[in-house]
């Protein structure tokens, strides 16, 4: 026990902060797409300038700088779209630099774990915890010359993170590297030329709370209209007043369009972006907002009527009720998805199952409990080795797309989310509640049994089962005892040991493996009589 690490304490999950909802902007005419493509070069120009200078400064930016890139932009476009301009440059440096940071505690995994293998013998087996040596002299040398690749690219990052340098493409860094490898992407040049130009303009207008309708630089009243500020110069191609261009397009959100109308009609800030996708020939409109803070439900509240376990899986979710007490009612639940295709169907498949899940909670008013998974040390080629199928399984475990998606979805359901430490989780259920759980007309898996084991350690209560003592002996003359064991007795939480020998009744009377402990036995003044009882392998529950 003394090598297990401290586990964490169970908590709310905090639901999301912002919403964003998506409509398609249909019926455009072709001087439409056109404004909206000159605006967009336009901009998207201005916006790469901005981005070159703020990476130029790098550690040395202040706010006399940020003053004067808004100023300088204002010039050539607006000052609202200034604003917005310089504040997404800002917020794509600091996503670059803590993607530089998971990059070098990514590099750090690597050069750990390989020295370590290096360090060991060849042929050395591993534990399971730790990899052994590697299995031959020529792996034994790939790895060695992979090490000082590594480390090279290592000790360039962490000088670049001094530096405060980062390395940003605007448009991004796959869609650029495609312009490599047009015929495996099925594109023609021309074809990638669009692609290229769509993702790096920009139109794209933070809210402002107070102005009309929340926004002031793209405005979308509550019947659809949808206009934009026009930048100074372009200000010629405008129909309407005050250097406005006006779409035919009219927009009406489906999805949360009664939150988006009273924002607007309250005048609350309200951020647009208009996008277009050259493979379907499309044109969008996202509006999103900030949600204010919610004081979350108390933790005892949670626990009071019971919750769900939920385990995660590579291709399922594994759910089982549990109630107050941590006994699991009725039967486990098992809600697949298939992660195979293209990222629009593996997403698709998520929701579906996490829809599903929801609305079976919903059903029985009670919160789920999800393991605070984070596989980011466990991803790594170098600590699993030649394993390629045991990475590909923990590499394709939808673990943030799904948290991420489960808090938002459970929030927008009014249905809460226990968090809670995964650490031991799987083998613990594995061992204490997989084979109770099991009988004639039950078959549950482990994942099951780990579902148990979540929902238990959020509900407080341990893993491990308590068990009803047995009796003194076989007579009922003592009638049935559920006494618990005291917190002072050694054990008390662990299943009985196996004691070695033939369980049979073939051997005569006095050679069994326990003949000679007359602490098991009913004789006067032993301990049997007058002392606790010792552990079953039975669960009260069951």
């Amino acid at each position: 026990m003394g090598g297990l690490r401290e586990l964490a304490a169970p908590f709310v999950a905090v639901g999301p902060s912002g919403v964003a909802v998506r409509d398609r902007l249909k019926y455009l005419t072709a001087e439409d797409e056109r404004v909206l493509r000159l605006v967009g070069d336009h901009l998207g120009a201005l916006a790469s300038r901005d981005l070159k200078a703020r990476c130029a400064v790098g550690l040395d930016h202040d706010s006399e700088g940020w003053a004067g890139r808004k100023r300088a932009l204002t010039g050539v476009s607006s000052s609202r779209w200034a604003g917005s301009i310089t504040k997404a440059t800002h917020d794509q440096w600091a996503l670059a630099r803590r993607g530089q940071v998971a990059h070098i505690q990514s590099l750090e995994a690597g050069v750990r774990m390989i020295a370590h293998r290096l360090s060991l013998p060849i042929g050395e087996k591993g534990s399971k915890h730790a990899p052994g040596g590697y299995a031959s002299k020529r792996e034994w040398h790939a790895k060695a010359r992979r090490l000082h690749v590594l480390t090279e690219r290592l000790q360039a990052l962490r000088a670049d993170w001094e530096a405060g340098v980062v390395h940003v493409v605007r448009g991004g860094k796959r869609l650029l590297n495609t312009r490599h490898h047009l015929s495996a992407a099925q594109l023609t040049e021309e074809q990638w030329r669009i692609r290229w130009q769509a993702e790096r303009r920009f139109l794209k207008a933070d809210g402002e709370s107070g102005k009309r309708f929340g926004n002031e630089t793209i405005r979308v009243t509550p019947d659809g209209e949808v206009s934009l500020k026009l930048p100074a110069p372009l200000a010629s191609l405008a129909n309407a007043p005050h250097g406005r261009y006006v779409l035919a397009s009219r927009v009406r959100f489906a999805h949360r369009g009664a939150q988006w109308a009273d924002r607007i009609s309250a005048n609350q800030a309200v951020a647009y972006r208009i996008h277009e996708d050259p493979a379907r020939g499309r044109w969008y409109l996202t509006a999103s907002w900030t949600n204010p803070p919610v004081q979350t439900v108390p933790l005892a509240t949670v626990r009071a009527g019971g919750l769900v376990g939920v385990d995660t899986n590579a291709d399922h979710l594994a759910a089982w009720r549990l109630d107050a007490h941590g006994n699991p009612v009725g039967a486990p639940r098992r809600f697949g998805y298939d992660l195979t295709g293209t990222a629009a169907h593996r997403d698709a498949q998520i929701r579906h199952a996490l829809i599903r899940l929801l609305h079976w909670a919903r059903r029985h008013h009670l919160a789920l409990a999800v393991e605070d998974l984070d596989f980011t040390a466990e991803t790594t080629r170098e600590k699993h080795g030649r394993r390629k199928r045991f990475r590909q399984l923990v590499s394709g475990m939808p673990v943030a797309r799904l948290r991420a998606r489960l808090v938002s979805m459970a929030a927008a359901l009014g249905i809460t989310v226990v968090a809670v430490d995964p650490a031991y989780t799987s083998r613990w259920a594995t061992q204490h509640w997989h084979k109770p759980l099991t009988s004639r007309t039950r078959k549950p898996t482990r994942h099951d049994a780990a579902a148990v084991a979540i929902g238990r350690r959020a509900l407080g209560h341990p893993v491990r089962r308590r068990t009803a003592p047995p009796p003194a002996h076989r007579s009922d003359e003592q009638g049935h005892r559920t006494v618990q064991a005291p917190p002072g007795v050694p054990g008390r939480e662990e299943p009985r040991p196996r004691i070695p020998g033939p369980r049979t009744r073939s051997l005569r009377a006095g050679r069994g493996a326990k003949a000679g402990d007359q602490d098991t036995q009913h004789r006067s003044g032993r301990p049997a009589e007058h002392e606790s009882w010792q552990q079953d392998p039975l669960s009260l529950s069951l």
